[in-house]
């Protein structure tokens, strides 16, 4: 032990790392005694760490089976000349993977198609039902919960890109649109653009130009905040490879509604209406739905299959809509704020005080989100003794092997040996899960670094060093008093027993 103390002494002293706020708890996972503590009663921003606790509950409270369903549905169905009389409804009820994404996710990311496959796969079967021609409007209903886009304690810049997507209980390719430049024909063309899923109500301003090859490019996109028009300006050199902007969707109900009229349009169905959407009235009464025939329906993957892409890819928008899935389903839930008591009165449940932890949203984007690195480790040895205990741990990072772990202490002793979540924000490091040492013991650790700085990758290090050291220097309790106590029989005067060549751990 005192090696591993040294050990992660120096890591945090080192430049850069001297003037964050740290917070460090190892733990022994088959007897739950704390092997070493830093700051562990202490709060930290956790990241995405606070992913940790919206999957566990979500495989708490709904099971590792649990499916979504979404539809495409009418009030009446399509006489015989394929006729809808009123609206076509979309109903989106927080299925993330309405995508080309391939599930179950391996070792990467994988796609299948272009990004609104799945969209298209509903338009088929609308087609095939026999819809030839809608009198009304393509209607997409996210009112299966209230739609608060953004939870609080998220930053203006984050709602620009993919990771700061708006939250709708209709997702379409994450909620974000893939823009790819390549650089014009000639020095002074514009970039060369292509976008999809084609933004139904978004639109492009080009505004670039291709510089001289082997120049810096220097490319720039805008948009205010919940305006329609987004403008690229700026450079790319004549040499450079293709760059992929993934520009988040402000309004995913509106956007799925545009975007799936344009492909039943596009297969022969006339619209004589308009796209729009359908949101849910937080101050509404409750009203029981007329009944509506199902025209098409997509199933989503096994919950767990969507906690494995959410750990290990750390999708915000993933975590985000199993909070609020989960809560809908089991509490009743329909807004923000009852989600969050919903989570709130979970952890409760299973021990874990509302004093240890205090997070406003599911993904751990907030910067508002407080947690301890005790309560960390709570949950993870929560979670370890479920029923879904072994596949909760295999739908965390690998080092050095997956996920956005992938590129971290390869060719270390930690490497395949540390199955941790990953979080990073700015001025925040966190790293949690569970651990193998050389010695066979089991660990359950949460590493956390605030106030870290943006200068470089010194806390990255710093955290990964510390994951080395535990695997390298770390034994179990039972191992350290079995240690202890064949010193302690040893004869008076005897020799020493042989060195292994490891020294023993010293508490």
């Amino acid at each position: 032990m005192a090696r591993f103390s040294e050990r992660v002494q120096a890591a945090l002293a080192s430049t850069g790392n001297d003037k964050a706020f740290w917070g460090l708890i190892v733990s022994d996972a088959d007897t739950g005694e704390v092997l070493y503590s830093v700051n562990a009663g202490r709060y930290f921003m956790p990241a995405s760490n606070a992913k940790l606790f919206t999957t566990a509950m979500a495989l708490a409270t709904l099971g590792p089976d649990f499916r979504i369903r979404t539809t495409v549905e009418s009030a009446a169905e399509p006489d015989s000349s394929g006729h809808l009389q009123g609206d076509l409804v979309f109903v989106g009820r927080g299925d993330a993977n309405l995508s080309s994404r391939v599930i179950p996710f391996v070792e990467h990311a994988e796609r299948d198609g272009p990004p609104e496959k799945a969209l298209a796969a509903l338009a088929e079967q609308v087609v095939k039902s026999g819809v030839k021609e809608i009198s009304g409007d393509v209607v997409a209903d996210d009112s299966y919960f209230v739609p608060e886009r953004y939870p609080p304690g998220w930053g203006i810049d984050d709602t620009v890109w993919s990771y700061g997507a708006a939250v709708s209980a209709l997702a379409i390719n994450d909620n974000y649109i893939s823009v790819i430049l390549r650089p014009g024909a000639t020095i002074g063309a514009p970039l060369v653009y292509s976008a999809a899923p084609w933004p139904g109500i978004y639109e492009f301003r080009n505004d670039t130009l291709t510089s001289a090859a082997g120049t810096e490019p220097k490319l720039r996109m805008e948009r205010d905040p919940d305006s329609q028009i987004f403008r690229l300006t700026g450079t790319l050199p004549l040499d450079a490879p293709a760059r992929e902007l993934q520009l988040a969707v402000t309004q995913p109900a509106e956007n799925g509604a545009a975007v799936l009229m344009q492909l039943l349009q596009a297969r022969g169905v006339r619209v004589e209406g308009h796209s729009r959407a359908r949101h849910g009235d937080r101050n509404a009464e409750p009203q029981t739905a007329p009944p509506m025939h199902v025209l098409a329906e997509h199933i989503s993957p096994a919950l767990l299959q969507d906690v494995r892409l959410t750990n290990k890819l750390s999708m915000n928008l993933h975590a985000e809509l199993l909070l609020r899935v989960a809560a809908r389903e089991k509490g009743a839930a329909m807004t923000m704020d009852d989600a969050v008591a919903f989570a709130t009165a979970f952890r409760q449940g299973i021990g874990i005080g509302q004093d240890e932890v205090q997070l406003t949203d599911g993904s751990g984007l907030s910067r508002g989100d407080l947690v301890t690195p005790q309560s960390v480790v709570q949950l993870l040895s929560y979670a370890a003794r479920q029923p879904w205990g072994a596949d909760f741990i295999a739908s965390l990072p690998v080092a050095g092997q997956d996920g956005t772990l992938e590129n971290r202490m390869r060719g270390t002793a930690a490497a395949g040996q540390v199955h941790a979540k990953t979080g990073l924000v700015e001025h925040v490091n966190s790293l949690s899960g569970y651990a193998t040492t050389r010695r066979g013991a089991h660990l359950i650790f949460a590493i956390f670094g605030n106030n870290t700085g943006t200068h470089g990758p010194e806390a990255l290090h710093a955290v990964d060093a510390i994951c080395v050291a535990m695997v390298e220097e770390l034994a179990s309790h039972r191992e350290t008093r079995a240690a202890r106590s064949r010193i302690n029989q040893r004869p008076a005067g005897g020799d020493p027993e042989p060195s292994t060549g490891t020294d023993l751990p010293v508490k």
